[in-house]
């Protein structure tokens, strides 16, 4: 025999359902017209509008130059331009590796730079110019010595000077740090040879080809000669091989084929006095 349901029982819980249905798209209905009517009110009063902007990553040049760029000003819309755009206008600079645009609650605006590094110096006409990562010599010159890059002496030659700066990027931190100076010394048997001037008083020979992988090396060579008892401070040649020589025996040397030379020339004035 089958049971038969009383509709009376089920009335009440079905009204139940369909309140609780309606209060939710009420609940709903009303908190959408509340956001749009927040939003619209947003749109309309000053509280849309650019109450800060922070300029990150600005070492080069100045944040105000990037804000300038930007085209950005406090009170403007927070929605009145286009990320896209500011981008592109302020990545145009040849010191601007990348840039990032950022609208945060409300009225702040970020502007995040990534410059290229500085990693050298190329002295011209007694001034000195910031030689970036890429390459690129920042027209900002100084007339004081930088002591926070090493300079680049006699280096002309764009193509030259592009292959030493990619071979300075891949040596560690530490050891770029401690090159003061890097002057061009190309010869016939070898057009990529340099030569390193260290902040540590030492004297590097080396290639341009071989830069990075062998001048890793350097805090390493100077511990085994300064492991050895009254050692002396001189050329370490790299080139090549791997080899010391102190000062006193490079100019010794010098010094030996200067008094030759001028022996033989005095030689050859007596001669000359004789003859006559």
């Amino acid at each position: 025999m089958k049971k038969v349901i009383d509709i009376t029982e089920r009335v009440p819980a079905m009204q139940r359902e369909r309140k609780k249905r309606t209060n939710f798209k009420f609940v709903a209905l009303t908190t959408i017209f509340v956001f749009i009517i927040a939003l619209l009110l947003y749109f309309q009063t000053s509280y849309s509008d650019i109450k800060k902007i922070e300029i990150i990553g600005d070492e080069i040049v100045d944040s105000s130059f990037y804000l300038k760029q930007s085209g950005l000003k406090i009170n403007n819309s927070m929605w009145g331009f286009k990320i896209a755009d500011i981008e592109k206008e302020i990545s145009a600079s040849d010191w601007v590796q990348s840039v990032k645009v950022e609208r945060k609650f409300l009225n702040r605006v970020i502007v995040t730079v990534d410059e290229w590094n500085k990693v050298a110096y190329i002295s011209k006409d007694g001034t000195f110019y910031p030689i970036l990562e890429n390459g690129v010599i920042f027209q900002q010159s100084s007339e004081l010595v930088p002591i926070d890059a090493p300079i680049f002496l006699e280096f002309d030659d764009e193509s030259l000077r592009k292959k030493l700066l990619k071979e300075l990027a891949q040596l560690n931190p530490q050891v770029l740090a401690l090159i003061s100076q890097i002057n061009a010394s190309p010869s016939n048997a070898d057009p990529y040879a340099v030569t390193l001037f260290m902040n540590d008083g030492y004297e590097v020979r080396a290639d341009i080809s071989s830069l990075s992988s062998k001048l890793n090396y350097y805090p390493s060579i100077v511990a085994q000669i300064e492991s050895v008892e009254g050692y002396e401070k001189g050329i370490i040649d790299i080139e090549v091989g791997s080899y010391y020589r102190p000062f006193s025996d490079e100019y010794a040397v010098g010094l030996a084929e200067e008094i030759d030379s001028e022996a033989a020339g005095g030689v050859e004035d007596n001669e000359e006095q004789s003859s006559q």
